[in-house]
């Protein structure tokens, strides 16, 4: 929640410059660009983040205040108002996707295309379920050019890929008349034992294995447990992650009570930090999928503070959050991202649901 800040201190012979980033290497270049300085006369020392999110992937703030301090020769302290550090110049790829598929008079999906692309990137990557569960596959990505300055937002390209591809499995799942944990773990079955193709790029085992694991942690399959719920499953960040979150209207607003998580990421290093790393992500994950908004009007945002761009507050967080973790001896994999898609798309789902039902 920290606004962007620095500190710099420029001489002559040396820079020293102090903050939150995420990733040094990367602004180091236009440090030394900037000041005309070699590399190895710039020292970056690491601050603790007040959060990231993808932002302080980016140190623009760093050219500045170290620019600010070369120019007045002074250390420079550098804190950005809330409205500055809101809009100034960075906001994330415009992406969009389009899903089709085909159903036998059997109620099988004979075929699924997804065309998906963006400005000035594309989301899809074509390799990824369920890529080699069905006979007739087909993903397509397109782009647009541009010079709109762009950045990350934390799980970039998943959050918007997982939503949109779960929400259509959901919708095939309800077509064919299949519970939706079910319907998953059937192609992914298809893609285990006699995958389409050699290219794709996930292991459909631990794909239905976390699957498996919140369904029954979840208590999916109990009478009338189903009702607004919804469930993700998404590979990304090297990490496989399967989410259920149960949802109620209260006078119209989405209250969220438990949500279930489940985990393979590889050897689980630090099990506090694991489960705080997952608990943050889903927090996040549903207050952006339920409250996240910026509007524009002619180019201009209209929010710069928190009394106008809404945030999730504590008492709408889960009551409870129950994450497990597969346990194996796998390397490593991501953690910081993976959580935040699904349960944006589990979020989505829900609410859908409950307002469809309000509506009935």
């Amino acid at each position: 929640m920290e606004p962007v800040n620095c500190f710099a201190n420029v001489t002559e012979d040396s820079a020293e410059i102090y903050g939150p980033i995420q990733a040094p290497e990367f602004i180091m270049q236009a440090l030394s660009a900037c000041l005309g300085m070699p590399r190895e006369k710039i020292h970056i020392k690491l601050a603790r983040m007040g959060g990231g999110f993808g932002q302080r992937a980016y140190g623009h703030h760093m050219v500045e205040a170290a620019a600010i301090s070369q120019q007045v020769k002074a250390p420079v302290k550098m804190i950005y108002t809330r409205e500055d550090d809101m809009t100034y110049g960075i906001y994330r790829p415009i992406y969009s996707a389009i899903y089709r598929a085909a159903i036998d008079e059997n109620n099988n999906i004979t075929a699924f295309h997804v065309k998906a692309g963006g400005i000035p990137e594309t989301p899809i990557s074509p390799n990824r379920f369920p890529a080699g569960a069905i006979d007739n596959y087909l993903a397509e990505g397109w782009q647009i050019e541009s010079n709109i300055t762009i950045g990350a937002f934390r799980a970039p390209r998943s959050n918007f890929m997982a939503s949109a591809e779960q929400s259509f499995l959901d919708e095939l799942a309800e077509e064919v008349g299949e519970d939706p944990i079910a319907f998953r773990l059937e192609l992914l079955e298809r893609a285990r034992t006699n995958p389409v193709g050699e290219d794709n790029d996930y292991d459909p085992k631990p794909y239905a294995g976390v699957l498996e694991l919140v369904r029954d942690k979840s208590n999916w399959n109990a009478t009338g447990a189903g009702k607004n719920r919804g469930v993700a499953a998404y590979f990304c960040h090297n990490t496989y992650v399967a989410e259920v979150v149960g949802l109620e209207l209260k006078e119209n607003t989405p209250v969220i009570h438990k949500v279930y998580a489940a985990v393979d990421c590889g050897i689980v290093v630090n099990p506090d930090a694991a489960r705080n790393m997952g608990e943050g992500g889903i927090v996040d994950g549903i207050g952006n999928a339920l409250f996240g908004e910026l509007t524009f009007i002619a180019g201009v945002p209209q929010k710069n503070n928190f009394d106008t761009y809404r945030m999730i507050r504590q008492q709408e967080a889960p009551k409870n959050i129950d994450i497990h973790f597969v346990e194996n001896d796998e390397d490593p994999t991501g953690l910081g991202e993976p959580l935040f898609p699904s349960c944006l798309c589990c979020s989505r789902q829900c609410a859908v649901q409950s307002n469809r039902r309000a509506v009935l």
